[in-house]
């Protein structure tokens, strides 16, 4: 993973440096309307001008209904041939505070700060069903984004952060086999370790069309103190907006992400009771398209203020199943820089 960051950052930097222009344009150059943000899925896109800030509101929704193995869809019966429990959907509901400050031209501060609500239903063979839940804190993130490379060609910066292990790893709840019973990998809150968040971002644009490619990753060193470690993960995002009038855009885009299996297991969670609870069923990839609309105001009390939304669907999933497979989500989202 570290070979395809460093190759990603080389190829980027062999791009000259035509006319740079005055360094405290943030993100891009020439466009500063609706379409100068990227669609709202999208985090630490654009950077900012000294002394400004910016606060966010996002929340997301996400839909799992079903399990897959591999590419191919797999039933509830399927699983229960092997397993006692079969998971058969599960919601997630996120609220993310944001913040950005730039202390200088050529640097961007960034926090967010998730509160996770995660619900899943379950299908026990003998046709019992119950449901388990988990909210609180999730990991709290913060970045640098280093801005390298800024004209009216478009811009690049990198980002540099760490995720902080504020999310409970020891969630619980009640289930037919348990009082209290220690609740498997995706319904913990968190990973439970300090985790790297290296990457980079391109942007640029055209009078009303403007584009941009994102590379993520999240890189996890050590194994938490139940002695597992969630996958390395790679993101990478490619969009284009267009905007009609300076105060609304519309945007299309590609997310694809790539996860690891965790390593290590809790000992407290029995991988033969359901595929949940074990470590080599919880790694994949997909791929989705996502639809976006950004209202943005130029003028007036609000100046600055980027309402917005994105609906995303699943084009293709390899999951390492049984496990539940991603229907939709969307984001909706309020931004103000001030």
């Amino acid at each position: 993973m570290r070979g395809i960051i460093v190759s990603l950052i080389s190829i980027l930097f062999s791009i000259p440096t035509y006319a740079q222009s005055d360094p405290v344009c943030p993100g891009r150059c020439s466009t500063f309307g609706a379409a100068a943000y990227a669609p709202v899925g999208v985090m630490g896109d654009h950077t900012h001008a000294k002394g400004e800030w910016m606060f966010s509101y996002r929340y997301m929704h996400m839909d799992m209904d079903g399990n897959r193995d591999g590419t191919n869809r797999i039933s509830d019966q399927a699983i229960l041939n092997d397993f006692m429990v079969a998971p058969t959907d599960m919601d997630m509901d996120m609220h993310m505070l944001g913040a950005m400050y730039a202390p200088t031209n050529y640097l961007t501060l960034m926090a967010m700060v998730p509160l996770l609500d995660i619900s899943m239903n379950h299908l026990v063979r003998n046709g019992t069903r119950f449901k388990t839940k988990a909210s609180g804190l999730g990991d709290i993130k913060l970045s640098g984004l280093f801005s390298v490379y800024k004209s009216e060609m478009g811009s690049i910066h990198l980002h540099s952060g760490v995720s902080l292990p504020t999310g409970k790893i020891n969630m619980r709840d009640n289930t037919p086999a348990m009082q209290n019973a220690r609740l498997p990998y995706p319904m913990q809150l968190g990973s439970g370790t300090v985790d790297f968040l290296p990457g980079i971002t391109y942007l640029g644009d055209y009078q009303e069309i403007s584009w941009g490619a994102q590379a993520l990753s999240t890189i996890r060193p050590g194994r938490n103190s139940r002695g597992y470690r969630l996958g390395n993960r790679l993101e990478a995002n490619l969009w284009t907006a267009y905007e009609p009038v300076e105060w609304i855009s519309g945007s299309l885009r590609t997310n694809w992400q790539s996860w690891g299996n965790i390593k290590g297991s809790n000992s407290e969670l029995n991988p033969m009771m359901i595929p949940t609870a074990d470590p080599n069923r919880t790694g994949g990839q997909r791929l989705d398209l996502g639809v976006g609309v950004n209202l943005y105001m130029p003028n007036g009390a609000l100046k600055g203020f980027r309402l917005s939304l994105e609906y995303l669907f699943p084009l293709y999933q390899d999951l390492d199943g049984p496990q539940l497979e991603v229907d939709r989500s969307w984001i909706l989202g309020a931004q103000m820089t001030l």
